[in-house]
């Protein structure tokens, strides 16, 4: 299973055990992931490293002195 964080710009939007969607954006030199709709976003995410599947799971919330962030996970192999 992969794992990719997400940021949250507030809490509740988002519970563990939640399946999520994501859309793929599309920058110059990296891939970046949005938690349909508009609810977290990925880092920045090398081309080499691109995310496969649409859907996912909610594994983890965590806040802390920067803010909300999601760890979510995707039925694809890890990626190093």
């Amino acid at each position: 299973m992969r794992r990719m964080e997400f940021k949250m710009e507030r809490p509740g939007l988002l519970e563990v055990g939640q399946e999520i969607s994501v859309t793929e954006g599309l920058l110059p030199s990296n891939y970046y992931y949005t938690i349909d709709p508009s609810l977290a976003m990925s880092g920045n995410i090398p081309f080499n490293k691109r995310l496969m599947s649409q859907k996912g799971v909610v594994v983890d919330i965590v806040e802390n002195a920067r803010g909300f962030y999601v760890m979510a996970e995707f039925d694809e192999p890890e990626v190093n």
